[in-house]
Protein backbone atom coordinates (compact mmCIF):
# COMPACT_ATOMS: atom_id res chain seq x y z
CA UNK A 1 0.00 0.00 0.00
CA UNK A 2 1.07 3.56 -0.63
CA UNK A 3 2.46 5.46 2.32
CA UNK A 4 0.83 8.67 1.08
CA UNK A 5 -1.62 10.66 3.12
CA UNK A 6 -5.21 9.46 2.79
CA UNK A 7 -7.59 12.00 1.22
CA UNK A 8 -9.90 13.81 3.59
CA UNK A 9 -13.58 12.98 3.67
CA UNK A 10 -15.95 15.91 2.91
CA UNK A 11 -16.57 16.73 6.58
CA UNK A 12 -12.82 16.87 7.28
CA UNK A 13 -12.18 19.03 4.20
CA UNK A 14 -14.91 21.45 5.20
CA UNK A 15 -13.49 21.78 8.72
CA UNK A 16 -10.05 22.46 7.24
CA UNK A 17 -11.57 25.03 4.88
CA UNK A 18 -13.14 26.80 7.88
CA UNK A 19 -9.81 26.70 9.73
CA UNK A 20 -8.06 28.34 6.77
CA UNK A 21 -10.72 31.04 6.58
CA UNK A 22 -10.41 31.76 10.29
CA UNK A 23 -6.81 32.72 9.65
CA UNK A 24 -7.44 34.81 6.52
CA UNK A 25 -11.06 35.98 6.63
CA UNK A 26 -11.38 35.59 2.85
CA UNK A 27 -9.68 33.24 0.39
CA UNK A 28 -9.86 32.71 -3.35
CA UNK A 29 -11.04 29.47 -4.95
CA UNK A 30 -7.55 29.03 -6.39
CA UNK A 31 -5.88 29.34 -2.98
CA UNK A 32 -8.27 26.77 -1.52
CA UNK A 33 -7.68 24.24 -4.32
CA UNK A 34 -3.93 24.58 -3.74
CA UNK A 35 -4.08 24.33 0.04
CA UNK A 36 -6.60 21.49 0.17
CA UNK A 37 -5.05 19.73 -2.85
CA UNK A 38 -8.43 19.08 -4.46
CA UNK A 39 -10.21 20.11 -7.65
CA UNK A 40 -11.94 23.41 -8.33
CA UNK A 41 -15.34 21.70 -8.35
CA UNK A 42 -14.67 19.87 -5.06
CA UNK A 43 -13.93 23.21 -3.38
CA UNK A 44 -17.12 24.69 -4.84
CA UNK A 45 -19.16 21.75 -3.51
CA UNK A 46 -17.65 22.18 -0.05
CA UNK A 47 -18.36 25.92 -0.13
CA UNK A 48 -21.95 25.24 -1.19
CA UNK A 49 -22.41 22.84 1.75
CA UNK A 50 -20.93 25.34 4.23
CA UNK A 51 -22.96 28.17 2.72
CA UNK A 52 -26.15 26.16 3.12
CA UNK A 53 -25.33 25.69 6.81
CA UNK A 54 -24.75 29.45 7.15
CA UNK A 55 -21.04 29.28 8.01
CA UNK A 56 -19.59 30.96 4.89
CA UNK A 57 -20.65 33.42 2.20
CA UNK A 58 -19.46 33.35 -1.42
CA UNK A 59 -17.80 36.49 -2.78
CA UNK A 60 -16.63 37.08 -6.33
CA UNK A 61 -13.80 34.61 -6.96
CA UNK A 62 -13.72 33.27 -3.41
CA UNK A 63 -15.38 32.80 -0.06
CA UNK A 64 -15.44 34.43 3.39
CA UNK A 65 -16.67 33.54 6.84
CA UNK A 66 -20.24 34.64 7.52
CA UNK A 67 -19.23 36.54 10.65
CA UNK A 68 -16.00 37.96 9.24
CA UNK A 69 -15.59 41.61 10.28
CA UNK A 70 -14.71 42.54 6.70
CA UNK A 71 -18.27 41.93 5.54
CA UNK A 72 -19.33 45.56 5.45
CA UNK A 73 -19.93 46.59 1.81
CA UNK A 74 -16.88 48.86 1.23
CA UNK A 75 -14.46 46.30 2.65
CA UNK A 76 -16.12 43.45 0.81
CA UNK A 77 -15.45 45.27 -2.45
CA UNK A 78 -11.85 45.70 -1.30
CA UNK A 79 -11.59 42.01 -0.42
CA UNK A 80 -12.82 41.03 -3.88
CA UNK A 81 -10.33 43.39 -5.46
CA UNK A 82 -7.49 41.64 -3.63
CA UNK A 83 -8.48 38.19 -4.88
CA UNK A 84 -6.58 36.78 -7.87
CA UNK A 85 -5.00 40.14 -8.65
CA UNK A 86 -2.29 38.80 -11.05
CA UNK A 87 -4.99 37.04 -13.08
CA UNK A 88 -7.18 40.13 -13.24
CA UNK A 89 -4.29 42.31 -14.34
CA UNK A 90 -3.27 39.79 -17.01
CA UNK A 91 -6.85 39.64 -18.32
CA UNK A 92 -7.01 43.46 -18.39
CA UNK A 93 -3.75 43.70 -20.36
CA UNK A 94 -5.01 41.17 -22.90
CA UNK A 95 -8.32 43.04 -23.22
CA UNK A 96 -6.48 46.23 -24.11
CA UNK A 97 -5.66 44.88 -27.57
CA UNK A 98 -9.37 45.18 -28.39
CA UNK A 99 -9.35 48.93 -27.71
CA UNK A 100 -8.41 51.43 -30.43
CA UNK A 101 -8.23 55.23 -30.36
CA UNK A 102 -11.54 57.12 -30.68
CA UNK A 103 -13.66 54.12 -29.68
CA UNK A 104 -16.71 54.14 -27.42
CA UNK A 105 -15.95 51.49 -24.79
CA UNK A 106 -18.19 50.02 -22.08
CA UNK A 107 -16.67 48.77 -18.82
CA UNK A 108 -18.96 46.61 -16.73
CA UNK A 109 -18.97 46.67 -12.94
CA UNK A 110 -16.35 44.58 -11.23
CA UNK A 111 -12.76 44.47 -10.13
CA UNK A 112 -11.46 42.88 -13.35
CA UNK A 113 -12.91 45.58 -15.59
CA UNK A 114 -11.63 48.17 -13.13
CA UNK A 115 -8.10 46.96 -13.89
CA UNK A 116 -8.57 48.08 -17.51
CA UNK A 117 -8.97 51.74 -16.47
CA UNK A 118 -5.31 52.72 -15.85
CA UNK A 119 -4.27 50.96 -19.06
CA UNK A 120 -6.35 53.42 -21.12
CA UNK A 121 -4.10 56.39 -20.37
CA UNK A 122 -2.19 56.09 -23.67
CA UNK A 123 -5.30 55.86 -25.84
CA UNK A 124 -6.70 59.06 -27.38
CA UNK A 125 -10.22 60.18 -28.14
CA UNK A 126 -11.88 57.46 -26.08
CA UNK A 127 -15.39 57.66 -24.66
CA UNK A 128 -15.71 55.17 -21.82
CA UNK A 129 -19.09 54.27 -20.36
CA UNK A 130 -19.41 52.42 -17.06
CA UNK A 131 -21.91 51.56 -14.35
CA UNK A 132 -19.11 51.10 -11.82
CA UNK A 133 -18.53 54.00 -9.42
CA UNK A 134 -14.93 52.97 -8.70
CA UNK A 135 -14.10 52.76 -12.40
CA UNK A 136 -15.77 56.13 -13.01
CA UNK A 137 -13.53 57.78 -10.42
CA UNK A 138 -10.48 56.27 -12.07
CA UNK A 139 -11.60 57.45 -15.51
CA UNK A 140 -12.02 61.01 -14.26
CA UNK A 141 -8.26 61.06 -13.57
CA UNK A 142 -7.51 60.40 -17.27
CA UNK A 143 -7.65 63.71 -19.21
CA UNK A 144 -7.75 61.94 -22.57
CA UNK A 145 -10.93 59.98 -21.72
CA UNK A 146 -14.50 61.28 -21.94
CA UNK A 147 -16.27 59.39 -19.12
CA UNK A 148 -19.99 58.60 -18.92
CA UNK A 149 -21.67 56.94 -15.94
CA UNK A 150 -24.90 55.10 -16.64
CA UNK A 151 -26.70 56.20 -13.49
CA UNK A 152 -29.43 53.91 -12.25
CA UNK A 153 -30.20 52.05 -9.04
CA UNK A 154 -27.12 52.17 -6.80
CA UNK A 155 -25.85 49.00 -5.12
CA UNK A 156 -23.44 49.70 -2.25
CA UNK A 157 -22.20 46.10 -2.06
CA UNK A 158 -20.88 46.03 -5.63
CA UNK A 159 -20.12 49.74 -5.90
CA UNK A 160 -22.16 49.98 -9.10
CA UNK A 161 -25.60 50.73 -10.51
CA UNK A 162 -28.03 48.85 -12.73
CA UNK A 163 -31.72 48.55 -13.57
CA UNK A 164 -34.03 50.26 -16.11
CA UNK A 165 -32.61 53.79 -15.76
CA UNK A 166 -29.07 52.58 -16.46
CA UNK A 167 -30.35 50.47 -19.36
CA UNK A 168 -32.01 53.53 -20.93
CA UNK A 169 -28.73 55.46 -20.81
CA UNK A 170 -26.92 52.62 -22.54
CA UNK A 171 -29.64 52.30 -25.19
CA UNK A 172 -28.91 55.88 -26.30
CA UNK A 173 -25.24 55.08 -27.01
CA UNK A 174 -23.40 53.43 -29.89
CA UNK A 175 -20.74 51.27 -28.24
CA UNK A 176 -17.82 49.90 -30.24
CA UNK A 177 -16.66 47.30 -27.73
CA UNK A 178 -18.30 46.26 -24.46
CA UNK A 179 -16.36 44.49 -21.73
CA UNK A 180 -18.70 42.41 -19.59
CA UNK A 181 -17.85 40.93 -16.20
CA UNK A 182 -19.26 37.93 -14.39
CA UNK A 183 -18.77 35.89 -11.25
CA UNK A 184 -20.06 32.68 -12.88
CA UNK A 185 -19.80 31.17 -16.35
CA UNK A 186 -19.80 27.71 -17.84
CA UNK A 187 -20.27 25.86 -21.11
CA UNK A 188 -23.92 24.87 -20.70
CA UNK A 189 -25.39 28.06 -19.21
CA UNK A 190 -22.99 30.72 -20.49
CA UNK A 191 -22.75 33.92 -18.45
CA UNK A 192 -25.08 33.99 -15.43
CA UNK A 193 -26.01 36.40 -12.63
CA UNK A 194 -27.88 36.33 -9.33
CA UNK A 195 -29.53 39.72 -9.98
CA UNK A 196 -32.19 40.41 -12.63
CA UNK A 197 -31.47 44.18 -12.71
CA UNK A 198 -27.86 43.43 -13.60
CA UNK A 199 -29.06 41.09 -16.35
CA UNK A 200 -31.29 43.86 -17.74
CA UNK A 201 -28.35 46.26 -17.99
CA UNK A 202 -25.94 43.71 -19.44
CA UNK A 203 -28.47 42.78 -22.13
CA UNK A 204 -28.97 46.46 -22.99
CA UNK A 205 -25.20 46.83 -23.32
CA UNK A 206 -25.03 43.85 -25.66
CA UNK A 207 -27.78 45.34 -27.83
CA UNK A 208 -25.90 48.65 -28.12
CA UNK A 209 -22.44 47.18 -28.75
CA UNK A 210 -20.83 46.27 -32.06
CA UNK A 211 -18.57 43.79 -30.25
CA UNK A 212 -18.92 42.07 -26.86
CA UNK A 213 -16.02 40.66 -24.85
CA UNK A 214 -16.33 38.76 -21.58
CA UNK A 215 -13.54 39.39 -19.06
CA UNK A 216 -13.53 36.46 -16.63
CA UNK A 217 -10.63 34.63 -15.04
CA UNK A 218 -10.51 30.84 -14.81
CA UNK A 219 -11.45 30.71 -11.11
CA UNK A 220 -14.98 31.80 -12.03
CA UNK A 221 -15.41 28.99 -14.58
CA UNK A 222 -17.90 26.28 -13.67
CA UNK A 223 -20.28 28.34 -11.52
CA UNK A 224 -23.95 28.94 -12.30
CA UNK A 225 -26.38 31.56 -10.97
CA UNK A 226 -30.16 31.64 -11.36
CA UNK A 227 -30.40 34.12 -14.28
CA UNK A 228 -28.84 33.72 -17.72
CA UNK A 229 -27.16 36.84 -19.11
CA UNK A 230 -25.88 35.42 -22.39
CA UNK A 231 -24.98 32.17 -24.06
CA UNK A 232 -21.33 31.89 -25.03
CA UNK A 233 -22.39 31.92 -28.69
CA UNK A 234 -23.57 35.53 -28.22
CA UNK A 235 -20.08 36.73 -27.32
CA UNK A 236 -17.41 37.82 -29.79
CA UNK A 237 -14.42 37.36 -27.48
CA UNK A 238 -13.64 35.75 -24.15
CA UNK A 239 -10.59 37.09 -22.30
CA UNK A 240 -9.44 34.80 -19.50
CA UNK A 241 -6.16 33.50 -18.08
CA UNK A 242 -3.89 30.67 -19.13
CA UNK A 243 -5.09 28.37 -16.32
CA UNK A 244 -8.35 27.80 -18.16
CA UNK A 245 -7.57 24.41 -19.74
CA UNK A 246 -6.85 24.44 -23.48
CA UNK A 247 -9.58 21.86 -24.08
CA UNK A 248 -12.13 24.10 -22.34
CA UNK A 249 -10.99 27.06 -24.44
CA UNK A 250 -11.45 24.89 -27.53
CA UNK A 251 -14.99 23.98 -26.49
CA UNK A 252 -15.78 27.67 -25.98
CA UNK A 253 -14.38 28.60 -29.39
CA UNK A 254 -16.50 25.85 -30.95
CA UNK A 255 -19.50 27.90 -29.83
CA UNK A 256 -18.28 31.02 -31.63
CA UNK A 257 -16.21 33.46 -29.57
CA UNK A 258 -12.45 33.86 -29.87
CA UNK A 259 -10.66 33.00 -26.63
CA UNK A 260 -7.65 34.98 -25.38
CA UNK A 261 -5.78 33.19 -22.58
CA UNK A 262 -3.48 35.64 -20.79
CA UNK A 263 -0.42 34.57 -18.82
CA UNK A 264 -0.59 35.90 -15.26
Amino acid sequence: MSGGKAPLIPEQRQQELLRLLQGSGVLSIRELTDRLNVSHMTVRRDIAALEQSGQVVSVQGGVRLTDWSGSTPPRERASRAALEMPRKQAVARAALELVEDAMVVYLDAGTTCQEVVPLLKDRTGLTVVTNDFHAALGLMALPSVHAIHTGGEADADSGSSSGPLAARTVAALNIDVAFLSTGTWDLSHGVTSHNSDKVLLKRAVMESAASVALLADSTKWGGVERFTVARLSELDTVVTDADLPAEVAGSIEARGPRVLRAQA
